[in-house]
């Protein structure tokens, strides 16, 4: 089974345009928040067509209209903070925030662990659980300061049987 794993749109259409095209053939899609204006769950309901699994973000302010838009949509699953679910018995669990999902991964209590929130791109192991960010599609990190720093607009492939997150370009 191939999981798309997205983080951190940030409004960004034209990112998400390029991720949707690139992960139309993935079986499931996991999304870790900060999609931010509820017109993007359009975007995603209409371009892609497998389960859509979403968990908010900080940024995701107007959860009603958020949550209307996605009721348009069968494939479209909102999660509030925290999924959990299991796929081809691989155990995973998704949440916005770094720090909460790298105590998710040290629990030990699943496979994979899929999370956003800094927009920097990770995957590594701790303890045998696979922490997941896929870096953000918004294409952008920001110091404390608030200073912005364009970076690649990135998206993860998780492939099931091989166990290998596979990092792509918007």
């Amino acid at each position: 089974m191939r999981i798309a794993i997205l983080s951190d749109i940030h409004d960004n259409v034209w990112k998400l345009d390029s991720a949707l095209h690139s992960v139309r053939d993935a079986d499931v899609m996991l999304c870790c928040g900060d999609l931010c204006s509820p017109f993007i769950v359009h975007q995603l309901g209409r371009g892609f067509r497998g389960p859509i699994h979403i968990v908010f973000g900080n940024n995701d302010g107007d959860l009603y209209r958020i949550s209307s838009n996605a009721r348009q949509y069968g494939q479209i699953r909102l999660h509030g903070e925290l999924f959990r679910d299991e796929f081809d018995g691989r155990r995973f669990a998704m949440n916005h925030y770094d720090s909460i999902a790298r105590s998710l991964a040290r629990s030990g209590e699943f496979d994979v662990v899929c999370f956003g929130h800094n927009h920097v791109f990770s995957v590594e192991l701790i303890g045998k659980t696979l922490a997941i960010n896929p870096g953000a599609i918004m294409g952008a990190t920001f110091a404390p300061d608030g200073t912005r720093t364009d970076v690649s607009s990135t998206f993860v492939i998780y492939e099931t049987f091989t166990g290998e997150a596979a990092r792509f370009e918007a």
